[in-house]
């Protein structure tokens, strides 16, 4: 519970109406996206500006109040739960966008907006924001960049971090530090604006962002190749990049995803395949056109037992949304799923996904995987119980496998998603313990009360490497 003196400042600051501290308001601002982590706030507050910010953090960081940041909590890995307590700060009045600039190609938003309102914006102007998460239809843009969201598209464009011009953002102080700007130099110091993308909300709190575009391509097209086994799509996805191809979507979805999807979309995919390649291009009709025809032979090439190019916008829109609903057809299966992210060398992709395979076999649990096959981010998503102890250990065992055999292909344990609470204690296992002591010298640096975010990136307690069967 916050004091009547804490209570009272802040409401000085942003109103009765928005301090939240009823067990009825802020129960819904205990848990984001990822199963099994919910921690009571002590309450929730809306900030209407900077200023607002500022005052609340200077407020929390006299009496060591934790604060979490907080998007529409599509996160994945605990990152937004308030597990220490405090103060969840909620961002729904900071949600304008503030300005497209058509002549430096940016646009400035606050960390409230929706992904995807700005995105149509933006297109509006035939101009072209790529970062495209598979929540960016109720994400927003300060989410994005705390957790360096990527997407279907970041294969040729790029995730999050590739658009970040400047930031506004508060310091754990109070303190706001403007950095960047509508420039395509600036080496002026630190990069502190690469810093905070990817933070995760443990450094500062961003009240606005600069962000860059890039023209409307002017047309697109989108195929679907079938392949009788997960070697023969891997070994295509490496010869596209190999001929100098950079497809904006190079997505992959195995056996079970593809019966999953299409018993929920019902657009006519085929169930009886061992994998699918989503691959769209884009850019110049010429270039496309191009593209698409010498993708299409290397397919065939490389085993394809068919493929099929979209005739319409329409229907390259339903491949693409059959794509994107695939956690939302996986979730359908059982009260609990767990989408992970695991990110391989390209090359290296059909070893691992048979790798998962045979980790959810070992461990007698239920896995389908999808990703994004062109920059090697797979996603295992298991549909398990949360309720059911025993399996929820075997479903534990089998990631901290995954994230191993990840890591022992030369990859890395997320790859998009995040560290958050719930990959924290695999974090040294990248990084090592020297990676992690200059990342917490970092924080302690920047947050030396410790209120930001307090419990996501750095664990209590690291997990023991697990030895996988290889």
């Amino acid at each position: 519970m916050l004091t009547k003196e804490v209570r009272k400042k802040l409401v000085e600051i942003v109103g009765e109406i928005n301090v939240l501290d009823s067990q009825q308001d802020i129960v819904v601002y205990s848990y984001d996206a990822t199963p099994n982590y919910q921690a009571m706030p002590d309450a929730a507050i809306r900030p209407r500006n900077t200023q607002d910010v500022s005052q609340i953090v200077k407020i929390c960081n006299e009496h060591k109040i934790p604060i979490v940041p907080r998007g529409n909590a599509t996160n994945l890995c605990g990152g937004t739960t308030p597990l220490e307590g405090g103060i969840v700060m909620l961002f729904t009045h900071m949600n304008k966008l503030l300005e497209i600039d058509e002549e430096n190609l940016t646009v400035t938003v606050q960390p409230g907006l929706i992904t995807l309102s700005m995105i149509q914006a933006v297109e509006e102007k035939g101009l072209f924001y790529p970062p495209d998460p598979s929540s960016m239809k109720i994400s927003t843009i300060g989410g994005n960049i705390n957790e360096c969201s990527g997407g279907l598209r970041g294969l040729k464009y790029g995730v999050t971090r590739d658009y970040v011009l400047g930031l506004q953002f508060v310091m754990p102080n109070g303190d706001v530090v403007r950095t960047g700007g509508k420039l395509a130099k600036d080496v002026a110091g630190y990069d502190l604006t690469r810093l905070m993308v990817g933070s995760e909300g443990t450094l500062g709190i961003i009240t606005e962002a600069t962000l860059k575009l890039i023209p409307l391509p002017e047309t697109k097209k989108t195929m679907l190749a079938m392949y009788d086994s997960l070697e023969s799509a891997g070994r295509t996805v490496s010869k596209i990049i190999a001929n100098r191809i950079i497809p904006a979507t190079l997505e992959f979805l195995d056996q079970p995803t593809i019966q999953v999807v299409e018993d929920y979309a019902m657009i006519g995919l085929p169930t009886d395949v061992g994998a699918i390649l989503l691959i769209e291009q884009d850019g110049p009709a010429e270039v496309v056109i191009r593209d698409i025809k010498k993708i299409e032979e290397i397919c065939k090439q490389e085993g394809a037992l068919s493929v099929n190019v979209a005739q319409t916008a329409e229907e390259s829109e339903a491949l693409t949304t059959a794509r994107r609903s695939a956690l939302s057809a996986l979730a359908r299966l059982k009260p609990t799923t767990i989408l992970e992210d695991a990110t391989v060398p390209r090359s290296k992709i059909a070893e691992m996904v048979r790798a998962i395979d045979e980790i959810a076999i070992r461990n007698n649990v239920q896995i389908c995987t999808f990703g994004h096959a062109g920059d090697g981010n797979l996603h295992p998503t298991c549909m398990t119980d949360v309720r059911n102890k025993e399996e929820m250990e075997r479903v534990e065992k089998a990631f901290e496998e995954i994230f191993d055999k990840a890591i022992d292909l030369g990859g890395t344990i997320t790859g998009e998603h995040g560290v958050g609470t719930m990959k924290a204690p695999y974090l040294a296992w990248k990084l090592g313990n020297e990676g992690v002591s200059a990342m917490r010298a970092i924080k302690q640096t920047f947050d030396p009360n410790n209120i930001m975010n307090p419990g996501k990136m750095f664990a209590k307690e690291n997990k023991a490497r697990v030895v996988v069967q290889k």
